[in-house]
């Protein structure tokens, strides 16, 4: 009789769960606006979850904020045009790209912020990870077309970059952590697929029905890459086993960084629209559209919080129809995208 009961009760239990809607997905919403104010533009964010910090990237200087308070905590000098920032807590040590004149990797001590030395590289040094599973620091040179390598413990001062022929204008990368990165050619619509331990590139992928590719984040755990494209407006989910692309939704316009975070992949695009993307019956489809300040096209996410920051600023009046609007002077602000 008790076997009985169990076994009612369990298929009563499963017709239910067959009724109820699927977990939801995370909604997001603006929660707050940090007004930071300083000089400079801003290119990329790096959040780090441990220490709940922001390392934004502004022109000729780099800020390290406080994700919490909006507090600078510390600016780092020396840059001519500086797009990115990869950290390595174990070793103590940041990384800032500088694109200006001929092109240096600056190198700082993540407690003081004070620089250790300049590591010369190419013109347009962009896009900067750290992969831990090789531990490898990894940029990319847009104007050279080169995929530039180093240890992060590298002499800070007299050090010097291995770098590989990427055959395009790449903009920002991905690894695996097991040997491979994949990297956005921007000019050539496609991914490259590179193997670390060969030292060269396995494949180009195209990323159609995207084009010209920018931002660029990867789900390990699927295998799945996670591809901002600008023309077409798309964000393109592709396969990192083989390239093939297994889905793609649309995206607002100027589009500069994607993330994957929670079983959700992210656009943030620079006309004020910031995409949430899921997976739904093995089709991906937009699950929500967060309106953000223009500007707004890059973002960090800080896994811990499970929050995402997006830089930005109040902007002038455009001089002319298809001018680039000029940053207000000191406007400059972080806007927090949290869970509802």
């Amino acid at each position: 009789m008790m076997r009985t009961r169990a076994s009612v009760l369990s298929l009563a239990v499963l017709a239910l769960a067959g009724t109820l809607p699927a977990f939801a997905q995370a909604q997001w919403n603006v929660t707050r606006t940090m007004h930071i104010g300083g000089e400079g533009g801003w290119d990329y964010v790096t959040a780090d979850s441990t220490t709940h910090r922001l390392f934004v990237t502004r022109s000729t200087h780099t800020q390290v904020i406080d994700a919490d308070s909006g507090k600078v905590l510390g600016d780092i000098p020396g840059q001519k045009r500086s797009h990115g920032v990869a950290i390595v807590p174990e070793l103590n040590r940041g990384f800032i790209t500088d694109g200006g004149g001929e092109g240096a990797i600056l190198v700082f001590d993540l407690k003081s912020y004070a620089v250790l030395g300049s590591i010369p590289t190419m013109p347009d040094s962009d896009g900067i990870i750290y992969d831990k599973g090789t531990n490898t620091v990894m940029a990319v040179s847009g104007d050279k077309g080169m995929l530039m390598m180093f240890k992060p413990d590298i002499d800070p001062k007299n050090g010097k970059v291995e770098t590989l022929d990427l055959g395009g204008a790449p903009e920002f990368l991905a690894a695996d952590g097991a040997g491979k990165v994949f990297v956005n050619l921007e000019d050539k619509d496609v991914v490259a697929e590179v193997d670390l331990n060969a030292r060269k590139v396995l494949a180009r992928w195209p990323v159609a029905p995207g084009g010209k590719p920018v931002g660029l984040a990867l789900d390990k755990k699927t295998h799945r890459l996670f591809i901002g494209c600008r023309k077409p407006q798309q964000l393109v989910v592709m396969s990192t086993e083989d390239g093939k692309v297994v889905g793609s939704v649309p995206i607002g316009a100027g589009v500069d960084a994607t993330a994957f975070h929670g079983g959700q992949a992210f656009a943030s695009c620079g006309d004020g629209s910031f995409t949430v993307a899921s997976e739904k019956g093995g089709k991906f489809a937009v699950e929500q559209t967060v309106m953000t300040p223009k500007g707004a096209r890059t973002l960090g996410v800080d896994h811990a919080s499970h929050r995402i920051y997006l830089p930005t600023s109040e902007f002038e009046p455009a001089a002319a129809p298809n001018a680039r609007p000029r940053a207000k002077p000191d406007t400059f602000m972080i806007v927090v995208i949290g869970e509802k």
